[in-house]
């Protein structure tokens, strides 16, 4: 392990809150019994509420952000890897509670940990980061989970809100992938040619899913990934079939959904909440083997920005104005 390294260095004294790149050695990481050479990160919308002030996130100061990262183990002293691994970490609170990637070298929980499957590259696997997995997790609940573990029909219309975003983009192919018709939300009219190359049958604008819901609607859909909540969640419940499986990971549109017990009691419609951060390492690994499958990266390359992470300093105020698109990649060696 190199002696001095690049990393993204957050730091609070009172009112004063900094964020600076640092040339610092390895006395200045915190504990873990796996040491990883970061090759790549990436900026999430968590990242950049981070970056801006905490986000009420980081309690202790000084912080390396960076909730996702790839790399290869250096050193381990956990029994599951060893030195020339290489591995993915998404969630866990890493980048909140935990240093993070935004640095050339991190020290993790091994438990954390998940070994890169072969059909995957480092860069590929931050590619998808947290917004990736959460799209897997997301599209099997609303498909196979119904199909398989509830012993469902089989599911073939299904509707994508937030399909512009990056959980959304990628739910959209992989159910296109997995045998559906899928059916994409956006706001954004200039996207349609794009979703519709990452799989979507049909795409339809926000504002046609906005007003107020009923308590039960037409049955459009057999099952559904909601990005965004609020008034378009209302109404995907209302508009889906008997025993349809709708899977919520976002909030981006409101915290808060006004709906009856009607779509669940009456259809049998389930919402299945979805939270990456804590997902069973099983099941993480299983999700990310299945990844490869499901993405083809010569599309979603056209979406991606790879940076340094000298950049991110100016790109994250942008991100948090709405004011980029696409997924954007760090790379640690650049």
């Amino acid at each position: 392990m190199s002696d001095q390294f690049k990393a993204l260095v957050l730091n609070q004294e009172g009112e004063n809150f900094t964020r600076d790149i640092k040339s610092i050695d390895k006395k200045f990481l915190k504990d873990g019994n796996v040491k990883v050479k970061v090759h790549y990160s990436c900026l999430n919308y968590k990242d950049a509420l981070i970056l801006k002030n905490g986000a009420r996130l980081v309690k202790d100061f000084p912080h390396i952000p960076g909730i996702d990262f790839s790399g290869v183990v250096e050193e381990s002293s956990h029994k599951n890897f060893k030195s020339g691994d290489e591995v993915i970490l998404t969630g866990w609170r890493v980048g909140e509670i935990y240093f993070g990637g935004y640095s050339q070298f991190a020290n993790v929980n091994g438990d954390f940990l998940v070994k890169k499957p072969k059909n995957l590259d480092l860069r590929q696997s931050m590619i998808l980061g947290t917004a990736g997995l959460t799209a897997l997790m997301c599209s099997f609940t609303a498909k196979a989970t119904r199909e398989e573990l509830l012993l469902g029909e089989k599911v073939e219309n299904v509707i994508v809100s937030g399909a512009s975003g990056g959980v959304g983009s990628m739910a959209v192919m992989m159910l296109s992938k997995l045998g559906c018709n899928v059916t994409a939300i956006t706001g954004k009219d200039n996207n349609i040619d794009y979703l519709k190359s990452l799989g979507a049958k049909s795409v339809i604008n926000t504002s046609e899913m906005t007003k107020d819901a009923r308590p039960l609607d037409k049955g459009l859909w057999d099952g559904a990934v909601d990005t965004v909540g609020g008034k378009v969640l209302e109404n995907i419940l209302a508009q889906t079939k008997d025993g349809g499986i709708v899977s919520a990971c976002g909030n981006a549109a409101d915290i808060k959904i006004n709906t009856t017990v009607m779509p669940f009691i009456i259809r049998g419609v389930k919402l299945w909440g979805i939270n990456s951060v804590t997902a069973s390492i099983k099941r993480r690994q299983f999700l990310w083997n299945e990844a490869g499958k499901l993405l083809d990266f010569g599309i979603i390359e056209k979406s991606i920005k790879e940076i340094s992470l000298d950049e991110v300093i100016n790109i994250y105020p942008k991100m948090l104005k709405g004011e980029t698109s696409g997924r954007y990649l760090i790379n640690l060696n650049k």
